[in-house]
């Protein structure tokens, strides 16, 4: 007897959030549009319903168009996820947390040697929300054509001593892809970084094609045009994918707290226990081994810094 192919039920990977559907692509990489329904059961409580990056059955339905379609019918457990906070009270849906990609193996942090300047205190910001969600990272130096390399490896230093890994490249001249491409092989690396630093002609480069918009840096203000307003997953030719992502202000620091910050910066690990009190903010207390190893050099002074800015813009727990 032969099945019903109504009621075959397909396995994929959200790849794309178009309106009211979802862009699923099965094993054998062909595309179907999918659509959720009341009785989508999700394994992720609290939580979206459906992400980039999730993993679903769907059910595939008669389609009046060129690409198939389908209903997702389930999706499964998320081993990890780019999120920000929502209070329950004023959203419909009554998530906790907004999921803007999931199932990601790494953060993969795009800044720019120059237009727009380097900036090391977005890369502390993105460090400290990778070191909080437990997530490998990359940081990328794109624009390397446009500086002087000693300078900007310099500048670097600091971030190669904690055991960062570190990739210098330039979408323009290609100098740095392959080792790029080394560290993405086989795996899920979401792309995040400030607008203009050209992450989305990177990845345009590495997928081989160009999906993505793109745009130019601002004359006027030297900061980037947006050109990524939701997540969008692709594939890499040599196996893996790619996440374009919004940006880190999109999936805040909801979970870091002033009280909790001081873990997320690795180099303060073996300095806190020296200090006079074990509840130590690092920033006022007498007697605070991380200030005195910023002031003495054997921290790097503009990453502590970084740490009392992000430590200023953080609420108190409640």
């Amino acid at each position: 007897m032969h099945r019903n192919k109504r009621e075959e039920v397909c396995r994929g990977i959200v790849v794309q959030s178009a309106g009211a559907s979802y862009i699923v692509e099965s094993s054998d990489a062909s595309l179907s549009r999918c659509r959720t329904i009341p009785a989508t059961r999700s394994d992720n409580e609290g939580a979206t319903l459906v992400a980039v990056g999730d993993r679903v059955e769907f059910r595939p339905k008669p389609s009046e168009t060129d690409m198939p379609e389908g209903v997702i019918t389930r999706v499964f457990r998320r081993s990890s996820a780019l999120l920000r906070k929502r209070d329950v009270r004023r959203n419909r849906s009554k998530e906790r947390d907004q999921v803007i990609a999931s199932n990601i193996d790494q953060l993969v942090v795009v800044s720019s040697a120059d237009d727009p300047p380097l900036n090391r205190r977005l890369i502390d910001r993105y460090l400290a929300f990778a070191e909080s969600e437990h997530l490998p990272v990359l940081v990328v130096i794109n624009k390397m054509d446009l500086a002087e390399e000693d300078p900007v490896r310099e500048l670097l230093l600091p971030y190669h001593r904690l055991g960062y890994r570190i990739c210098y490249v330039s979408s323009f001249t290609d100098e740095g892809i392959e080792e790029f491409r080394t560290e993405l092989k086989e795996k899920v690396s979401a792309f995040s970084g400030h607008s203009g630093v050209g992450k989305s002609t990177l990845i345009n480069r590495l997928t081989g094609n160009g999906t993505l918009k793109t745009a130019e840096t601002s004359t006027k203000t030297r900061k980037g045009v947006h050109t990524t307003s939701s997540a969008i997953m692709l594939s890499l030719p040599a196996g893996g994918y790619v996440i374009d992502t919004p940006g880190l202000r999109e999936f805040n620091l909801s979970g870091i707290t002033r009280e909790n910050l001081r873990f997320y910066f690795r180099e303060f690990l073996r300095i806190m226990p020296e200090c006079n009190f074990s509840s130590c903010t690092h920033t006022v207390e007498p007697g605070c081994a991380v200030v005195r190893a910023a002031e003495t050099g054997v921290i790097d002074y503009e990453r502590y810094m970084s740490y009392l800015v992000l430590f200023g813009s953080l609420e108190p727990e409640s």
